[in-house]
């Protein structure tokens, strides 16, 4: 078969046959169920605006953005850094941006990678397809940036940056973990929007009725616990329940509480997604080489950005940042797969209901079905463990001493497995802060619990800022406690509505 291409240069007509020829081996071969495609060409430097702009097509102004353009800028010029060859947004159509300085070779990776790999995750994933809107993200986004524009329009740029700040700064904590948000719905929030302003305008006011309640022999009667149970999502119950907050400052808490919970599923994937995308363009371009489809030279350069991109970097080298997501998603479904199609006796003895499976079938459900914390736990095998040289270092802030705690051998393994797969638990990863009481009666001052995890505690710089943002949002006093596992408080913060800090 004569190949597609055989030079560098890339033109619409061939990225279109490549695309073709690509969904073809993906969808029609290999099955993978994927959103229609939208493919964009884009500048170095609208790259680099994608990147400021968290990878969407449409977002609200703010000034962190443009800081983040100006930095990703000079970098870049200066040689410091390059460029992602892609950006893929999660909607339906799928959206990728392919950068014009690629060669066609690099096109048709991005195409591979972005299109078809990261597509058919996002349209498979327990995660998305439970917590995001892959059909009315950009609707929403519309709608977000046409309000927090009005907002300037009306009460000033200033304000609503301020506001903006503090809500950026809570992101992390303005996600439901546990409970399905609704659909997002560009006509329904611009149906909404003024009925939900008022009604939780009468919300708010009934809960901070200033008159307090007696009973028939005059004595105060005692106020019930607010909030009745501990409040995870902070924006959430800032939303609903802050005093002082305008009806368009709680529709802005919204939106970014609503953008929040859209890349919460991207958080906890990365190396499931990386490694999907990473497995599928590797697996279609070998495919388009073995039909004659691609040259040598083309094969040359994809496999040395492949290379590249799944290369684990010992400790011992300067740029050592961690284990690569790339590397490890990669080298996990590769080994699913070895282990479908070549089982050796170990591989049986730990993996019985995947040896001699079909392969695509089992990478499908593994796909489908896991987030990175589960997907570790589950098929991080020891072979790979001894691939990656892994082994556990137990390190007591009790004992003076490291213990190397597991090696290479059948315990060892299943501790290392462990360990690993907890490292991207998002609840190891991030201080557990949530809304612990209002004094409703007195001086409405907010509480907020962290729950120490392996006794770590918060750093006094942080703790501070958070108290700030959440005391800029609510208004009056924000205390913060620190509590071991027994629920003694070991470390206490307090933020004056003055925004003026006191450890205590």
């Amino acid at each position: 078969m004569t190949p597609i291409s055989t030079g560098s240069e890339w033109t619409f007509d061939l990225v279109d046959e490549y695309d073709r020829q690509i969904r073809t081996i993906a969808v029609d071969e290999f099955k993978l169920d994927v959103y229609p495609n939208q493919l964009e060409v884009i500048t170095a430097e609208q790259m680099m605006d994608a990147y400021a702009s968290v990878g969407m097509p449409v977002n609200y102004h703010h000034w962190s953005y443009g800081k983040h353009f100006v930095a990703t800028e000079k970098s870049y010029k200066r040689g410091q850094m390059g460029l992602a060859y892609e950006i893929v947004i999660n909607s339906n159509p799928c959206i990728a941006y392919l950068m014009e300085e690629n060669s066609m070779t690099m096109q048709a990776l991005v195409i591979a990678h972005a299109a078809y790999g990261h597509n058919s995750f996002f349209k498979g994933n327990y995660l998305f397809r439970a917590w995001t809107d892959a059909s009315a993200i950009i609707d929403y986004l519309v709608f977000a940036k046409s309000y927090i524009t009005k907002c300037e329009e009306r009460y000033g740029i200033d304000a609503v940056e301020d506001l903006l700040d503090s809500c950026h700064a809570l992101m992390n904590y303005g996600v439901d973990r546990y409970k399905r948000p609704q659909k997002l719905s560009l006509a329904k929030e611009q149906a909404r929007q003024e009925e939900r302003e008022q009604y939780l305008q009468t919300q708010v006011n009934d809960l901070w009725r200033t008159i307090p309640k007696r009973d028939k022999d005059g004595s105060d009667k005692a106020p019930p616990r607010f909030p009745p149970e501990p409040q995870e999502n902070l924006l959430y119950f800032i939303e609903k329940s802050a005093p002082l907050l305008e009806p368009w400052q709680r529709e802005v808490v919204r939106i970014v509480r609503k953008v929040a919970q859209y890349f919460y599923p991207q958080r906890q994937t990365q190396v499931m997604n990386e490694g999907w995308a990473t497995f599928w363009h590797y697996t279609i371009l070998n495919r388009l080489y073995d039909k004659g489809m691609v040259t040598d030279g083309f094969m040359m350069e994809f496999l040395q950005s492949h290379t590249n991109v799944v290369y684990q970097p010992p400790v011992t080298a300067r740029w050592y940042n961690g284990i690569n997501p790339y590397a490890l998603g990669f080298s996990m479904y590769q080994d699913i797969k070895r282990i479908c199609e070549a089982p050796t006796d170990e591989d049986r003895a730990w993996f019985p209901d995947l040896a001699g499976t079909p392969w695509r079938e089992s990478l499908e459900f593994a796909m489908k079905n896991f987030k990175d914390e589960s997907f570790i736990s589950q098929y991080l095998s020891p072979k790979l463990i001894r691939d990656f040289r892994l082994f556990s270092i137990r390190d007591d802030d009790h004992d003076d001493k490291l213990e190397v705690s597991a090696i290479h051998d059948d315990i060892g393994y299943r501790d290392i497995r462990g360990k690993l797969a907890e490292q991207y638990n998002l609840g190891s990863r991030e201080p557990n802060i949530q809304v612990w009481s209002v004094n409703v009666r007195g001086d409405r001052s907010l509480v907020l619990r962290h729950t120490m995890h392996n006794r770590r505690p918060l750093d006094d710089n942080s703790a501070n800022e958070v108290l700030k943002h959440v005391c800029r949002l609510w208004g009056f006093d924000v205390r913060l406690e620190s509590v071991d596992g027994n629920g003694d408080v070991k470390q206490s913060y307090e933020m004056k509505s003055n925004l003026e800090a006191v450890r205590i």
